[in-house]
């Protein structure tokens, strides 16, 4: 389901990533969300898109061709902003918790996600864990497939195949 009419829709590294997860119940659900949503317009911080380069960038070249033909052309298909934060982001942003809470980035993202308004869908396990975020899990469901060339290349991409917790 897509978030209420006016609340964007922001996507985390950890959903783009999941497309590529070795486990595939979050694998089906995080393509199927992009899938379902070429048509649509979703936002996400420069940060989680420079957070999923580095994973990639540390994978041998051959993994890395096989993998970015797929994200260059979905960036380029769909309607992705790539936005950084912005002061009042950053005073939005939860607190520093004590060791074990939410990491930097995340924290960061969050104060971008609330002082917007907006819903984040993440796979990460330390914000859907969290109850009163605006964070929700992609929803489980059959298996969608991107339209050609797209559905091919994606398939190329799954020689990168990543652990969930490494997401």
């Amino acid at each position: 389901m897509l978030a209420d009419a006016g609340t964007e829709e922001y996507v985390d590294a950890t959903l783009f990533l999941g497309m590529n997860c070795a486990q595939e119940s979050v694998r089906i659900a995080c393509k199927s969300y992009f899938a379902a949503r070429l048509a649509d317009r979703v936002v996400m911080s420069l940060e989680q898109v420079g957070r999923c380069d580095d994973l990639v960038w540390q994978f041998p070249r051959e993994v890395q061709d096989a993998y970015y033909p797929f994200m260059d052309n979905l960036h380029t298909i769909m309607s992705i902003d790539r936005i950084g934060y912005d002061d009042a982001d950053l005073r939005s942003a939860p607190a520093a918790e004590p060791p074990g809470g939410l990491p930097t980035h995340e924290r960061l993202l969050l104060g971008m996600v609330l002082n917007r308004g907006g819903t984040l869908r993440s796979v990460s396990s330390r914000l859907l864990d969290r109850p009163g975020l605006p964070v929700r899990a992609p929803e489980e469901g059959p298996e969608l497939a991107f339209p050609e060339p797209l559905e091919r290349l994606y398939q190329q991409s799954l020689r990168l195949r990543l652990p969930v917790n490494e997401l």
